[in-house]
């Protein structure tokens, strides 16, 4: 295990991994697109019906469905790390804690937000330190405060080497939208098993140091 969190070495795992199947990437990422586009289909509609109940349902099925497609997302990237030659749907679909996640996603984003109102720099700060919170939801079934607090812990010391890394995301992925968009249907892909192949390297060496805190039974 490496002292430092390279950002080289998580943009190859990255690259490495989406050669091994890179079809079945690009086809997860037009799925990804297909569903977005649905449901922004759907926002609009209701909006448009002028209706107040209809636009309300829309928001809280469109908040469901994309709360969902997350949590299918994370786990998809963190069963790629393991090993993206077989991955079946019921893996995907078989753990998928809607409430932790969400108090997870509301509290994090919350905390960052007020971050970035008082100033810039904190809420950078924060972003980065609770940049694994839905990993740790999906990966070690913790619940949102301490999914808060063990991305803390783990991103303990590594935050200037995650801000390069997300520099680097944001780069890269630039480059793909300049490739007429088609090179995000790569880029894309990269990144986020770039991003997930960080958290599991800081979660491993945050375990050799100390393992986790212990989580209670109501949070598992």
């Amino acid at each position: 295990m490496q002292n430092t969190l390279s950002v080289s070495e998580c943009v190859r795992f990255g690259w490495e991994t989406f050669k091994k199947r890179p079809w079945f990437f690009v086809g997860a990422m037009a799925l990804l697109v297909v569903t977005s586009f649905l449901s922004s289909v759907f926002s609009e509609a209701a909006q448009e019906s002028n209706s107040g109940f209809f636009i309300f349902v829309a928001f809280i099925a469109s908040m469901v469905f994309g709360v969902y497609v997350e949590m299918i997302l994370v786990t998809f990237l963190l069963k790629s790390h393991e090993g993206i030659e077989q991955i079946g749907w019921s893996e995907l679909t078989s753990y998928l804690p809607f409430w932790k996640y969400l108090g997870a996603k509301i509290l994090g984003s919350i905390i960052i937000v007020i971050g970035f109102i008082l100033l810039i720099i904190p809420g950078i700060i924060l972003a980065l330190m609770f940049f694994a919170v839905q990993y740790l939801v999906m990966d070690k079934k913790l619940g949102p405060v301490d999914a808060l607090k063990e991305s803390s812990r783990i991103t303990r010391g590594h935050k200037g080497q995650l801000l390069l890394l997300m520099l680097a995301v944001i780069g890269l992925n630039i480059l793909g939208a300049l490739a007429l968009l088609v090179g995000l249907f790569v880029s894309v892909p990269v990144t986020m098993l770039a991003i997930v192949h960080a958290y599991r390297t800081l979660e491993h060496k945050a375990s050799e140091v100390a393992p986790a805190a212990a989580v209670s039974p109501a949070a598992a």
